[in-house]
């Protein structure tokens, strides 16, 4: 059974192939990539493996960019380490996850379930896009909420009490409606992806939630200037590159 693993973690990555060729001595691992680009590079220029394990969020971007990219059957097991949310999503789809940090047993598990798909997918003549898809639209309605951290505790905090999520002194916060503000174990882009659609990337810095969104005025170069619901210090700005984006989004939503 050819393998590739889609990983950015080079020990979880060492210690899943070492993993995988003791449970099933049929395994031969064909290539270790960590990255959406050098995944697509090297995709683009090899032939497909009969199976890929993939964590999803790597250093530049999210792994389902790849299955975007070149087009694929194969079939996936993707390998994360607290999204309870796609586990459940995954599960509904058919397709089965690796939750870090992962056992034997849990890899033999996998394998089994992939062997069970695998003929599933035969029999539906299914590909990795529509797979992909069903995952996201689930994702997406599924996602109530988000873990914040306040002291010692990790609560869950509704996705619709959050106004803006922003980045301050390299740490991620949210803004809520009340005012209140949390950290959050997650990267500004891995937000952008999680609140999407209702929430605007307007730079670097800022997430806006739709709901949070005032008013936006014309600022300096052709950018934009958001006002919000909420006291907010510092401004909010769009670049001129996504002005119409946001003027669409505003009106879409």
């Amino acid at each position: 059974m050819k393998i590739v693993i889609i990983e950015d973690e080079p020990l979880m990555a060492e210690d899943l192939a070492d993993t995988l060729r003791q449970v099933d001595n049929t395994v031969g691992i064909e290539a270790v990539l960590a990255s959406v680009k050098s995944a697509v590079a090297y995709f683009q220029e090899n032939e497909f493996p009969d199976l890929i394990f993939s964590d999803i969020q790597l250093g530049d971007g999210l792994s389902f960019e790849i299955f975007r990219a070149v087009a694929t059957a194969t079939p996936v097991i993707f390998c994360t380490a607290y999204d309870a949310y796609a586990l459940d999503a995954f599960k509904a789809n058919g397709i089965d996850y690796v939750l870090k940090p992962f056992s034997r047993e849990l890899i033999k598990e996998a394998l089994q379930k992939y062997k069970k798909l695998q003929q599933n997918l035969a029999k539906q003549d299914a590909s990795i896009h529509n797979l992909l898809s069903l995952f996201e639209n689930r994702l997406t309605q599924k996602r109530s909420s988000i873990l914040v951290y306040q002291r010692d505790k990790i609560l869950p905090l509704p996705v619709a009490e959050i106004a803006l999520a922003y980045v301050e002194n390299q740490l991620t916060r949210v803004i809520c409606f009340d005012g209140k503000t949390h950290n959050v174990n997650h990267t500004l882009d891995e937000l952008e992806s999680i609140l999407a659609p209702h929430f605007f990337r307007a730079n670097r810095q800022f997430l806006v939630n739709h709901a949070a969104v005032k008013e936006a005025s014309h600022y300096f170069g052709r950018k934009l200037h958001v006002a919000l619901t909420i006291p907010f210090q510092e401004d909010v700005i769009v670049s001129k590159a996504k002005s119409s984006k946001f003027l669409e989004w505003l009106t879409s939503q």
